[in-house]
């Protein structure tokens, strides 16, 4: 399939003057719901694909093979330009180039490359950073193994959660010098911060897990933040909504009498019901 198109909207996303919230998505029917809505672009994250795909906390045991095959699932679903989070790219620098392979080869049109130490070394129970050089080293890797120029990497760090203002911009330069089309920063709490980051790079600023003062998107476009996530209530409402209907018709609940069901007529526009007939009429032959 010809992936670049959503990479270009993308980019004209991250080339605006708005900043939007991406749609949160895990299989290909939330990335329909999400793209019928009108959601500019999706977001798959590393917890959210370890819950779709293995029913697991977000621990990091989840294998890239596995992320890049639901991501597929996912983009091969429609034309909803998709940011996807590759952790740490599945280990050192060469894996990170290798992770970019096989997610471009998935179809997504942005992924993100973070400096965290992951998973979590033995005997460790607070979250810690690889060196800057160490860093470095993976987004240029990501950078080596892009093959279609219109894919966006990202450098991500949570260094304002870890360590401090400085280091975050330590690292937001030296990853911008790298050649990151962007940086996505975890655990801002402040407008202080966002802007003194802001201040320091060029590049556009992609937020995760901001809300009180950092919720307001005129505020956040005027200081370079093109994407703000909002977290990923979709696939919590998923689950609750499947708990409560299972339990009503353990509990004796006759079908008919369900609540929050999908309508068929919901159904029909998110499994694109309408093509199937239409390709089946056309191949298949009949009225």
């Amino acid at each position: 399939m010809n992936w670049t198109d959503r990479r270009q909207r993308f980019r004209a996303v991250l080339a605006g003057a708005r900043c939007v919230h991406p749609g949160s998505v895990f299989d290909p029917m939330s990335a329909r719901i999400a793209e019928d809505l009108g959601f500019e672009i999706g977001m798959f994250a590393g917890s959210v694909a370890s819950l779709a795909v293995l029913g697991a906390p977000d621990l990091i045991v989840l294998t890239l093979s596995e992320f890049a095959d639901q991501a597929y699932r996912i983009n091969r679903a429609g034309g909803l330009p998709l940011l996807v989070d590759a952790d740490h790219g599945y280990g050192n620098a060469l894996n990170v180039k290798r992770t970019v392979e096989e997610l471009e080869t998935a179809g997504v049109a942005a992924l993100t490359i973070e400096d965290t130490v992951l998973p979590r070394p033995y005997g460790e129970d607070k979250p810690a950073l690889v060196s800057i050089d160490e860093g470095v080293g993976k987004m240029k890797a990501a950078l080596a193994g892009r093959q279609d120029p219109e894919l966006v990497v990202v450098g991500r760090t949570s260094a304002l959660a870890i360590t401090s203002i400085e280091d975050t911009i330590a690292r937001a330069r030296a990853y911008e010098a790298a050649g990151v089309d962007a940086i996505f920063l975890v655990g801002a709490r402040s407008r202080a911060q966002l802007e003194a980051v802001a201040a320091a790079i060029a590049i556009p600023i992609i937020l995760g897990g901001a809300g009180g003062d950092l919720a307001d998107t005129k505020y956040l476009a005027a200081h370079k933040v093109r994407i703000s996530l909002q977290g990923h209530q979709p696939i919590m409402a998923a689950v609750q909504a499947v708990h409560e209907t299972l339990k009503a018709l353990r509990d004796g609940t006759p079908p008919a009498k369900l609540t929050g069901v999908a309508s068929a007529d919901l159904m029909k526009r998110v499994t694109r019901d309408a093509d199937y007939t239409r390709w089946t009429r056309e191949f298949l032959g009949g009225a």
